[in-house]
């Protein structure tokens, strides 16, 4: 039977950036080290197949710092911490490693510099989410006042409007972002802004690949976790930027071939914490199906690499 044509678009960058690679090779070699179990606290990156593949290696997940024993090794995540978090394992004389991604250490980084400097800070960013509570956990309650979208910019209740700053989130829509930005731009024209753009190279990256992708397509799929912010905003940029159809799917197995016949071409790209073995057994689902011509879209290139932390590069 003749498999019908399919022009199948692959979005360049997608999958892994440099802060998640670390995050895993960060828990990878602490099993090495010290041996299983390691503890660590919350989801080490937002994705189901990395997380039970680490679990399979030894690793305990955990929500609290309160459920790790003293004598093992805890990790914090890739998205970061408050600061209690590391202050609570000093004082139980545990050993921890720190994976938070060094673009999200820059944030934390900054709101402080802006403390010290007597500012209050806004931090656009949405609430509940790991990265923004580990934001606003770096300095005292009340120091940072969060804003999700540019209708909060209007009731967010300040200190001082000339004594202002403002962080973001660094999984967020640039476009949401700047729309926010540009809000608190006109309500605070005195607001002080990041010295370097805060949304993150990778989150910026695939974006724009999928910009480029999404008026070629009739569909698009965004290989992601639901619970990755950084992967549902792909699914909103590639809807926004022309294609008619873009769905969030964790695998292969949750493709709605229903919902996708009569396509003729397909744009493919993943969140920044997807692996590619799972982009693969998503392209390789199209192959069984139709006839599949590939054609890479892509707007950048990545060679961005971070170090594990030192602890983890000397003897045990």
């Amino acid at each position: 039977m003749t498999k019908p044509p399919l022009t199948l678009y692959l979005a360049a960058p997608r999958g892994f950036c440099a802060g998640v690679d670390r995050a895993i090779k960060i828990v990878e070699m602490a099993l090495e080290k010290w041996g299983a179990p390691v503890y660590v606290r919350h989801e080490i990156v937002h994705n189901k197949f990395v997380v039970d593949g680490l679990r399979d290696k030894g690793a305990i997940f955990v929500e609290e710092l309160t459920e790790c024993p003293d004598d093992r090794p805890v990790i914090f995540s890739a998205h970061g911490v408050p600061k209690s978090v590391p202050s609570a394992a000093q004082a139980r004389n545990m050993i921890y490693v720190d994976a938070t991604c060094p673009l999200v250490s820059k944030v934390h980084i900054e709101a402080q510099r802006h403390a010290d400097a007597g500012l209050q800070i806004i931090m656009i960013g949405h609430a509940g989410h790991p990265e923004t509570i580990g934001t606003m956990g770096q300095l005292p309650e009340g120091d940072v006042l969060l804003v999700e979208t540019p209708e909060d910019v209007a009731t967010v209740n300040v200190r001082d409007e000339t004594r202002l700053a403002y962080v973001t989130q660094t999984t967020l829509s640039v476009d949401d972002t700047a729309d926010i930005v540009a809000a608190l731009q006109a309500r605070f024209p005195a607001i002080i802004g990041p010295h370097k753009e805060d949304i993150c190279y990778a989150t910026t990256n695939r974006q724009e690949a999928v910009k480029a992708m999404a008026p070629k397509c009739d569909a698009m799929l965004v290989v992601g976790a639901p619970n990755s912010s950084n992967s549902k905003r792909l699914v909103e940029v590639g809807a926004r930027a022309g294609c008619a159809y873009a769905q969030l799917v964790q695998r292969a197995d949750d493709i709605d071939w229903r919902a996708l016949e009569g396509i003729s071409s397909i744009g493919i790209t993943a969140g920044a914490s997807a692996p590619e073995v799972l982009i693969n057994e998503v392209i390789d689902a199209f192959k069984t199906r139709y006839d599949v011509t590939s054609e890479l879209i892509e707007t950048a290139q990545e060679n961005v690499e971070f170090k594990v932390p030192r602890v983890l590069r000397q003897p045990a």
